[in-house]
C-alpha cells in the first residue's frame, strides 16, 4: 500500500462504517461518539446507497470536516461507473445493488462526487501505541468482505504483516465483529450507520477503538434513531419495500446471498 496519511495518536476513536444515507443515525452516531469522548471520528467509507437523499449524510460530514476513508460507492461516484462495485456475484443482490446506486447517483451532487474523487483509500493512526490501518473493504481491495466466520488467524496475521499494521479496522460487510490473534494485534469490522445489524434490532452501530489500562480495546456502541421517520422518508422516494423492511424490523430483506452460511443463519430470511 502506497503512503497513508497517519491522522496521529488517540486514547480514544470512534469508527463510523456504512452510512448508506441514513442521516438520521449518521447525526445520532456523531453526538454519541463526541459525548463519550472520541477525540476523533473517522467514516469508513459508503456514504449513500439505500437510504434516501444521499447528499444529507455527504453535507453532516462535509461539515463537520470529520476524515473520511474511501469506500466502493465514492469510488463508482467519482469515476461515473454504470454500478457501485460492490463486489456481488449473485443476481439477486446485483439487482438490489443496483436499484441503490441508480438513485444514489441521480441525487449525489457534482460537487459532491467531485469532493469524493480526492479522498484517501485508507489512512492510519494510533491508538494505545497500537498502529490502526483504516480501510474500506480491506487493504487488499476496496471491496473486499471479511466475514467473521470466515477470516481465519493465519490470515488475519498475514494481513496485518503484509500492511505494517497491527489493526486492520473495516466496514463493507455491515456486520460488526472483532477477532485479536494475540493482544492488540488483529482486525475490527466497524459495522454500520447505515442499517441494522440482521438482528432484529432497530439501532444501528458504530466502533469505538480506546485505550484501556494501557491495552488496545474495540466496543460496540449501538445508536438509536427515529427509524420510522427514515421509514417514512424512504417510503416518499419510492425506494424498495425490501428497504423499507430492515429499517422498520431490523433484519435484512435483501444483499442476503453474498452471506456465508453462518452470518445469514442467524437472520430471518
Amino acid at each position: 500500500m502506497p503512503d497513508v496519511t497517519d491522522l496521529g495518536s488517540f486514547r480514544r476513536v470512534a469508527l463510523l462504517g456504512g452510512i448508506y444515507s441514513n442521516h438520521r443515525a449518521l447525526r445520532e452516531a456523531i453526538a454519541l461518539a463526541r459525548g463519550a469522548g472520541a477525540e476523533t471520528i473517522v467514516a469508513l467509507g459508503d456514504l449513500g446507497a439505500f437510504g434516501p437523499h444521499p447528499d444529507r449524510s455527504i453535507e453532516i460530514l462535509r461539515e463537520s470536516g470529520l476524515p473520511v476513508v474511501m469506500g466502493n460507492y465514492e469510488e463508482a461516484l467519482s469515476d461515473g461507473a454504470t454500478d457501485c462495485r460492490c463486489g456481488y456475484t449473485d443476481p439477486r443482490d446485483n439487482h438490489f445493488a443496483q436499484i441503490s446506486y441508480d438513485y444514489t447517483a441521480a441525487r449525489t451532487s457534482r460537487e459532491h462526487t467531485a469532493w469524493m474523487a480526492g479522498l484517501p483509500r485508507a489512512l492510519r493512526l494510533r491508538v494505545a501505541g497500537r498502529r490502526v490501518l483504516l480501510c474500506h473493504g480491506s487493504p487488499r481491495r476496496i471491496n473486499e468482505f471479511l466475514w467473521e466466520s470466515t477470516t481465519p488467524g493465519p490470515f488475519i496475521r498475514r494481513l496485518l504483516r503484509e500492511h505494517d499494521t497491527d489493526v486492520v479496522a473495516c466496514t463493507h460487510t455491515g456486520l460488526h465483529w472483532a477477532r485479536f490473534v494475540e493482544a492488540g494485534r488483529g482486525v475490527v469490522n466497524v459495522g454500520a450507520v447505515g442499517r441494522p445489524a440482521n438482528d432484529g434490532q432497530r439501532n444501528v452501530w458504530f466502533t469505538m477503538l480506546e485505550e484501556r489500562g494501557g491495552a488496545l480495546h474495540a466496543a460496540f456502541v449501538p445508536v438509536a434513531y427515529d427509524h420510522e421517520a427514515l421509514a417514512r422518508e424512504m417510503e416518499d422516494e419510492a425506494l424498495p419495500p425490501e428497504f423499507i423492511e430492515t429499517i422498520l424490523t431490523g433484519w435484512w430483506t435483501c444483499c442476503l446471498e453474498i452471506l456465508p452460511a453462518k452470518e445469514r443463519g442467524v437472520g430471518r430470511h
